[in-house]
């Protein structure tokens, strides 16, 4: 029986392991990256120790790639751990929705797919062009709508209509936009020179997301001008979405464009359209990041953090910044990203406005900028951002209970905690026999005491000093007082009772008269004989 289960388990784990080795070699193709396979042996390969040791290569294994922010999304991974949820082919499905659209409206040609140019599996782009400017590139992007889109059909073709038709510098055009009930397609100008992450990590715009930001070779952060320029262009643009009541919560460097030293804000509708953040598993986990502002603060220092130093943070919040020579910089992104502020009070958009690093920074665009919504699409979205709100809220409360949860099993279930509660057993145990012979050594003594095979010792009472009256005859003494009741048997004997108040006197009196007694003064006693007749 267990040679079977034996050679069970390790047929599962060579299945296992072949379809790591798919795994692997795909992502090795795309990314780069070397990802470390549990090792093979050809004799001996059903040993327990074995297979053992491949079990646990096998779980380093995942742990490395789940733990990956790139891998961890990409839909090799995700068809490999849950291929049920993730068969549909979504281009097939993109390109029978762009192929209706083209029919309504014939001026659009495709040009080419961009296959795997972003992250998320259900969206995906088309370079297309316009037939009435051939010359003119554009990004169609076709996107399933998330959980998070809490705006009714009617109020998102206001807002997208609303987006459509903006004209500001710091929020990337949009061409046009079409939403359906699951959902939603737009087209935008194409960037040939990329966004600001394919601009620090020196890669082509229209190359896999894999191959540019898994492994990039050339990456590097930003000279401080460039920081302090790019910085407060976003800022800019985050404040004007926050004061007409639109909500973005998507800022990454992948949806900033950088073209002739101006950066511009893409994908602005993804908070509407309710798709999930980048940054989402990072914020759910901290409970004070609650609301669509401060989302798009700690967005900004996180982007701020790869400007800084060409690559995003390893894990959040930072306890140690490594050296750079911009102090200023480094002040911020303690405010924003440090233990201190992800747990405490975050500061606002115009706060980080106000800073030294942004604040004596000229724009070219100093009127001031605003976007018009209408008071109704303006009550909807605000709605909808409180409805956003109080989502992750609950997902952050569910979230702390299980990882209070997890910790509590935790303790209890290790090796200190056994052995802890092992000791406390056994002086629970020794107390409780301890306290179980004293009772039976109480009872029985209380059963010898009450037996009646022998009196109980009795003390003898005060010597009485003889009386001073000589041969004297006393009065006779009062009667005495009836005895009292006897008292309780006891182990040892009771005090002496002090004689009451006047006994004393009738007491000399008797003994007075026990020493004078004399037998030849008593008198002859009469006796009736009961058996005679008396007459």
């Amino acid at each position: 029986m267990l040679k079977l289960l034996s050679l069970s388990l390790s047929l599962s784990l060579s299945l296992s392991l072949s379809l790591s080795l798919s795994l692997s070699l795909s992502l090795t193709q795309v990314c780069g990256i070397s990802l470390p396979l549990p090792p093979k042996k050809l004799i001996g390969n059903m040993d327990r120790e074995f297979i053992a040791e491949r079990q646990r290569g096998l779980q380093a294994y995942l742990d490395s790639i789940t733990q990956h922010p790139l891998l961890c999304s990409s839909l090799f991974v995700k068809k490999f751990l849950d291929p049920n949820n993730y068969s549909a082919n979504y281009t097939e499905i993109a390109l029978q929705q762009v192929s209706m659209f083209f029919r309504s409206d014939p001026k659009w040609e495709v040009l080419e797919p961009l296959k795997d140019m972003g992250w998320r599996i259900r969206k995906k782009y088309f370079l297309i062009k316009n037939k009435e400017q051939p010359k003119e590139r554009y990004l169609l992007s076709w996107v399933d709508l998330g959980p998070d889109k809490f705006l009714s059909d009617k109020d998102l073709q206001s807002a997208m209509k609303v987006l459509t038709s903006l004209s500001t510098p710091y929020l990337c055009p949009l061409s046009f936009s079409s939403t359906s009930e699951s959902s939603a397609l737009l087209i935008r100008p194409f960037s040939e020179r990329g966004s600001l992450r394919d601009h620090i990590c020196k890669v082509k715009p229209r190359e896999s997301y894999l191959k540019k930001y898994c492994n990039p070779k050339k990456s590097q952060g930003l000279e401080l001008q460039h920081i302090k320029l790019y910085g407060r262009q976003i800022l800019e643009a985050l404040k004007l979405l926050h004061d007409g009541g639109m909500f973005f919560g998507h800022l990454h460097a992948s949806n900033v464009i950088v073209d002739e030293g101006v950066c511009q804000l893409t994908d602005v509708e993804n908070g509407m359209l309710g798709v999930p953040s980048a940054l989402r598993p990072a914020f759910t986990q901290l409970r004070k990041i609650n609301s669509t502002e401060s989302i798009d603060v700690f967005s900004f220092g996180h982007l701020l953090y790869e400007m800084t130093y060409g690559r995003p943070p390893d894990s959040i919040p930072v306890d140690q910044f490594p050296p750079v020579p911009y102090t200023t910089v480094v002040s911020v992104l303690q405010s924003i990203l440090s233990p201190e502020a992800c747990k405490g009070k975050m500061p606002t958009v115009s706060e980080l406005m106000q800073t030294p690093l942004f604040s004596d920074v000229q724009l070219q665009h100093s009127e001031k900028l605003q976007i018009k919504i209408p008071s109704r699409l303006k009550e909807a979205l605000k709605t909808a951002k409180e409805s956003l709100e109080k989502r992750l809220q609950e997902e952050q409360r569910v979230l702390h209970q299980h990882r209070r949860l997890t910790r509590a099993q935790c303790h209890h279930g290790s090796e200190e905690e056994r052995k802890r509660r092992k000791i406390l057993a056994r002086k629970q145990k020794s107390r409780q026999s301890a306290f179980e012979n004293e009772e039976d050594v109480s009872v029985r003594n209380n059963n010898n005491s009450g037996s009646g095979a022998s009196s109980p010792p009795t003390c003898p009472s005060s010597p009485t000093p003889p009386s001073t009256t000589g041969g004297q005859t006393a009065p006779p003494p009062p009667p005495p007082p009836p005895p009292p009741p006897p008292p309780p048997i006891l182990d040892s004997c009771p005090p002496p009772l002090s004689p009451p108040d006047g006994a004393g006197a009738g007491r000399g009196a008797l003994l007075s008269s026990i020493q004078t007694f004399s037998k030849g003064k008593l008198k002859k006693a009469q006796t009736v004989d009961h058996s005679k007749p008396v007459i």
